[in-house]
């Protein structure tokens, strides 16, 4: 019951923080109201144990696409313009637009519910509940137990080869620049006197 209560709570917030997102005037407000959209629709992964893209959603769009949007709009400083006069110009085809994607969600819906040939009825849907069949254990526990047995040598050969990627970008930059950077020596600096500092300034 609160498993279900929480699902159409959040399922809520998604749709309203979406509809947000496209109607909202200030650029920064549409970001961080992206941002509620991928928490709400980590939170409903989680609700259906399906960990692993939760998590992908927090670290990846939360953690990298949306803070890079959010400093991408702030540095850019965007004025604020009245998209009122726009709105119908471009509703026509935006309309267009939205009805073929609302075909196509409700084609793929409609089709991942198999119907039961023994029921006469063509709306009654053929249901397994294969959640009581086959949820042993969650999906971070089965992408572990694959990744660092059968694949562990991969994963790790893919860490050695971004390490070194990492290495290497620091060192070209190290000896590219190196004659033009202007190294601090502490001595020197600590050394001097008060004296000095006033004739290099004249």
């Amino acid at each position: 019951m609160i498993t279900a209560l929480c699902f159409y709570f959040f399922s809520n917030v998604l749709i309203l923080s979406s509809l947000m997102v496209i109607s909202v005037q200030n650029s920064i407000y549409s970001v961080l109201f992206l941002v509620m959209c991928f928490v709400a629709a980590a939170i409903i992964l989680c609700l259906l144990e399906c960990e692993f893209i939760a998590l992908i959603f927090i670290i990846l769009y939360v953690g990298a696409i949306a803070v890079l949007f959010l400093f991408v709009v702030m540095m850019l400083d965007l004025k604020l313009t009245d998209a009122t006069k726009d709105a119908f110009k471009y509703f026509p085809v935006g309309g267009i637009v939205g009805i073929v994607f609302l075909i196509e969600i409700s084609a793929v819906i409609l089709n991942f519910f198999k119907i039961n040939p023994y029921q006469a009825s063509a709306l009654a849907n053929y249901y397994s509940n294969w959640f009581d069949i086959i949820d042993l254990f969650s999906e971070l526990e089965a992408i572990g137990q694959i990744l660092f047995t059968s694949y562990v040598s991969q994963f790790l050969i893919a860490g050695v080869i971004l390490l070194l990627a990492v290495l290497c970008s620091v060192v070209l930059n190290m000896y590219t620049t190196k004659h033009d950077t202007k190294a601090q020596i502490t001595f020197r600096q600590l050394s001097r006197s008060y004296r000095e500092v006033l004739l290099y300034k004249n």
